[in-house]
């Protein structure tokens, strides 16, 4: 097997990950010749109003590619599925994303050991929701860390990182740009494997920090909070699940906003105008500019396009 760079490539590598931030490793890894004889994905979903199994990202890009996909119920306490991967004799699992802690003995399977792309610079953000997590915490730098996978959630020996700035992208761009510098750091990695076992170095405890799983009902709006820190949950929810509040009853998602530095006296949630430039409402600190939105049933649009067909009074409060 011969990797993008010509080299001759030895090792057999599992991966196992599941949404849109592990497509690109996995591409990567295939364009680059590596010999992947098995992707592991988390089973199908429910999705829409009809609850229709739907398939993770990853599964649907294995396929494409021809490799061979499982999707285990569990990964703890499953003597089958340890087998199979055991048959597989692989040298490395590489993990992104998957969506569960992995099990000691499965993480003894691989000769080289298991490593993860991580979205976040470590030992800052471990856990579920890393992106999502530094963009509502204000970080103005974040990164993803290649990692030796330990029993711990995120606990591992660090192997290499690489950082890149938040500026005002939302959950998603963010999430888009670490998936493909996550998929460039493994490949620069990935010759170094093939001489053997890479060190790693072991993360610092007291500067640890978590990002718990986002829960929906964490996306509401509180209109008393300072519009900056509005703004953040904003982009951190968004495009999924979406922070929202109620417009007349209605619940109503907001994907972007900016801050107007000033105040005008008023009860939080108190929209002041309601025009082309947006909904300027009042927020516990300066205002926020509510300009992109979306209803129940329709797509996110302009909040301009929306005041086209719907009027809202100044006084009208949301939430």
């Amino acid at each position: 097997m011969k990797n993008s760079n010509g080299n001759g490539s030895e090792l057999t590598i599992v991966y196992m990950g599941t949404p849109d931030f592990a497509v690109r490793p996995l591409q990567a890894m295939a364009e680059a010749g590596y010999h992947i004889p098995l992707v592991v994905a988390q089973p199908d979903k429910p999705n829409g109003r009809g609850k229709k199994l739907r398939p993770g990202a990853v599964k649907k890009a294995a396929e494409e590619l021809g490799i061979p996909v499982k999707q285990p119920l569990k990964v703890r306490n499953n003597p089958e599925f340890l087998e199979e991967l055991r048959a597989l004799q692989p040298d490395l699992m590489v993990v992104a994303a998957y969506g569960k802690i992995l099990p000691p003995e499965l993480l003894a399977v691989p000769k080289l050991g298991c490593v993860n792309i991580h979205g976040s610079l470590l030992p800052r953000f471990r856990g579920a929701a890393p992106v999502q997590r530094c963009i509502m915490e204000g970080d103005e730098q974040t990164g993803v860390t290649l990692m030796y996978m330990a029993e711990g959630m995120d606990t591992g020996d660090m192997i290499a990182s690489e950082k890149t700035g938040v500026g005002r992208k939302n959950a998603g761009e963010l999430l888009e740009e670490l998936s493909a510098l996550g998929a460039e750091l493994l490949l620069r990695w990935l010759p170094e494997f093939e001489k053997g076992k890479v060190p790693g170095t072991p993360q610092k405890e007291e500067e640890a920090t978590y990002a718990p799983m986002l829960e929906k009902a964490e996306g509401r709006i509180d209109f008393s909070r300072p519009a900056a820190e509005i703004e953040r949950k904003i982009r951190g929810f968004s495009p999924n699940p979406g922070a929202f509040t109620e417009l007349n009853g209605e619940r109503m998602k907001i994907h972007f906003a900016d801050v107007v530095q000033g105040g005008k006296p008023g009860e939080p949630g108190t929209i002041l105008e309601a025009g082309n430039d947006g909904i300027l409402t009042v927020c516990g600190e300066d205002l926020l500019l509510i300009k992109q939105i979306q209803m129940p049933g329709k797509r996110a649009m302009p909040a301009a396009d929306f005041l086209r067909g719907h009027r809202i009074e100044p006084g009208t409060v949301l939430g």
